[in-house]
């Protein structure tokens, strides 16, 4: 952490604090961690009755916090005192950080005016204050298309690790861009090397495909929205399937089509299919696809932004389904139940648990 973010955490957290009890710092004391040293707080703040701990990280991202969430459950067992009240504090806080925190019963607060803490007698709730620290320019996006073959690799077989070599080889990425990428997870906890091998792997699938699905937006890839008369989005799903299938068309049901496939989640309207180029106006007359508007369509044709998105395909009952963590991945956002559908495949094909 740069000591100018580290100043502002010392700066504005105290006033943080105080704002929730008008003003009263009460008696605050920082400490600063040696190599080797018993494990200490960034910050305890003692007011109105109630002592806060305090660890802050550079970024809200999933590794980090779940590292906060293990570093500061741990200081408070080693200190004994269960009348604490331990704050993860970062500059913003995203969605599956909060998840992290809610699922471990952690509280947190954001340098950007976000709070959610609790400990006896005590509820402080702050949303909807937008993020101050979106950098400025391109921000190094791990999970950019290309990049994102490096997170897909390691989820699709948590169980291996892979020099960077070997990842520029399956990944077909250059050795440059592979190392900038695995430097980053690693700097965010995501990925683990080992030292004798040089080897990394994920260090926590289920965090890695948490941060993945924080970045990603499906609506960057290319979408045709049309309509099928078909009278069941199963219906729907089988006929585009087999037309593309008679005219050799490489395609992958992802989305709700891809849910049902997987882990047989509910009826459904919405058929999303993956294509490798635009279709032609001659294959949509044969798709029986109409209208070009997403409103009201049925059927969605998606050519993706990276062709990585046809890795480890399978075939599901005759249709050729995307990889679980794709169909997880486009469940985003997507209309309908898509939600529970997107928990339903999780549930179902990507229960990895802690590879830790």
């Amino acid at each position: 952490m740069s000591r100018i973010l580290e100043h502002q955490f010392e700066k504005e957290v105290p006033e943080i604090i105080s704002s929730w009890f008008d003003g009263d710092k009460g008696k605050v004391s920082f400490e600063r961690r040696k190599t080797n040293s018993r494990r200490k707080t960034d910050l305890t703040q003692k007011t109105h009755g109630y002592t806060f701990v305090v660890e802050w990280k550079a970024a809200g991202t999933t590794g980090l916090i779940a590292d906060a969430i293990k570093n500061i459950k741990k200081l408070v067992i080693e200190i004994g005192d269960d009348t604490l009240i331990p704050i993860i504090a970062v500059p913003f806080m995203g969605e599956a950080g909060r998840k992290l925190c809610e699922e471990e019963h952690i509280s947190w607060l954001d340098l950007s005016g976000n709070a959610h803490v609790t400990g006896p007698g005590l509820r402080i709730q702050i949303e909807g204050k937008p993020n101050k620290f979106k950098s400025v320019g391109r921000p190094r996006n791990v999970f950019a298309p290309k990049s994102s073959r490096i997170a897909r690799e390691f989820l699709i077989n948590p169980e291996i690790a892979l020099t960077q070599r070997e990842l520029a080889k399956k990944t077909r990425l250059n050795e440059t861009m592979v190392g900038r990428i695995v430097r980053e997870l690693e700097r965010e906890n995501l990925l683990t090397r080992n030292k004798q091998s040089n080897a990394v792997r994920a260090q926590r699938p289920d965090l890695l495909l948490d941060a993945w699905r924080e970045n990603y937006q499906f609506d960057k890839h290319s979408i045709i929205y049309g309509f099928s008369a078909q009278r069941t989005g199963e219906a729907t799903m089988r006929f585009i399937a087999e037309e593309l299938e008679a005219n050799k068309i490489e395609y992958a049901a992802t989305g709700l089509a891809g849910a049902w496939l997987l882990a047989h989640f509910a009826a459904f309207r919405t058929a999303t299919f993956y294509l490798k180029e635009i279709p032609s106006p001659n294959l949509l007359k044969e798709l029986k696809i109409t209208g070009q508007s997403k409103n009201g369509g049925n059927v969605w044709l998606v050519v993706p932004n990276d062709e990585g998105v046809f890795e480890e395909i399978s075939m599901r009952e005759h249709i050729r389904c995307a990889h679980p963590v794709q169909v997880y991945l486009d469940l985003k956002e997507q209309p309908e139940r898509s939600s529970e559908a997107a928990d339903a495949v999780r549930r179902e094909c990507l229960n990895w648990g802690n590879v830790e």
